[in-house]
């Protein structure tokens, strides 16, 4: 009988964690009530919680076999949460989800026939509606405009980390084993057939959102600068505008003092000419030094997480 692995990040999600394992349950036994006959193991990542998470991942642990955890020395964020499952998940088909039940459970019964009829390496889950800040709402549209103009391979708007995968692609994700991290990248880098499918957004079952409106510009930026070079682009483009423009400056300043005598003074706005010019300088090293920074970090070869407890 085939195995469906889930990989479950946790981080102080206390209050969902009974609610996912009984939600999940259900819907594998509706599952076998309809002939559909998978095992199916969990693969909690507690991230550094501070609260009972863990306790309670052990307590599930005592009484289903099937789950499993791996548990961080502390918190290192999601993207290294999701890649400690991927390094330990098994199973011939792989699903990512979230256990305050933003990723309904009830749709791996037709993520599975997407896959086993229609031949779909992956099936990724798009939300059609969501509840949320109209400025986040607004920043995270302009987010997935900017990258897919930016980076060469499309991620779909409003992808969920939520997606069932094959054996095989999940083996072909873990080749890219970089430090820095954006995974909605690297699943849509690593290619295969895709399918998407919509489905209405819901609200947490339990707990609140982790992710400050800064952590998720900051994601953005993360995302944008591990798959696109195009800063570095548009840093070159603009350094040598502002060169090209310092040039005319110059030439007209020589042709006035030659054809009219000397140059009025203006304070002013020659400290203002040069502040742009250092801003524009500042900004351009700002963009490469991002860069520079990913280098660096990749170059040290410090692991993604450290694991406390695995069992």
């Amino acid at each position: 009988m085939e195995t469906i692995g889930l990989i479950v990040p946790c981080y102080n999600e206390e209050p969902s964690i009974n609610l996912f394992y009984d939600e999940v349950e259900r819907v594998f036994n509706e599952m076998k009530e309809n002939n559909m006959n998978y095992n199916h193991e969990y693969w909690f990542v507690n991230d550094g919680s501070s609260d009972n998470t863990l306790s309670l991942i052990k307590n599930l642990r005592s009484k289903d076999k099937n789950v499993h955890y791996v548990s961080f020395s502390r918190n290192f964020g999601k993207e290294s949460a999701m890649a400690a499952g991927l390094d330990n998940v098994g199973g011939d088909y792989v699903a990512v989800m979230d256990v305050d039940l933003q990723d309904p459970p009830a749709l791996l019964p037709k993520m599975i026939k997407y896959i086993k009829e229609d031949g779909y390496d992956v099936v990724g889950c798009v939300q059609k509606t969501r509840k949320q800040n109209p400025v986040r709402a607004f920043l995270s549209s302009s987010f997935y405009k900017v990258i897919n103009k930016m980076s060469d391979v499309e991620i779909k708007q409003n992808v969920r980390d939520y997606r069932l995968m094959t054996r095989q692609y999940v083996d072909n994700v873990l080749k890219l084993c970089e430090y820095n991290r954006f995974t909605k990248g690297i699943f849509s880098w690593v290619g295969f057939n895709t399918k998407y499918i919509e489905y209405d957004g819901v609200e947490r079952a339990a707990g609140e959102s982790h992710w400050s409106l800064y952590q998720l510009l900051e994601y953005s930026l993360e995302g944008i600068v591990d798959f696109s070079d195009v800063p570095l682009k548009v840093a070159t483009w603009v350094g040598g505008f502002s060169f090209f423009i310092s040039i005319i400056g110059l030439i007209f300043v020589v042709l006035r003092a030659i054809f009219f005598g000397g140059a009025v003074s203006g304070w002013p706005s020659l400290v203002s000419i040069i502040l742009f010019i250092n801003g524009v300088q500042l900004f351009c090293l700002g963009i490469a030094g991002n860069y520079i920074g990913k280098i660096y970090l990749e170059t040290k070869n410090r692991p993604k997480y450290i694991v406390k407890e695995k069992e």
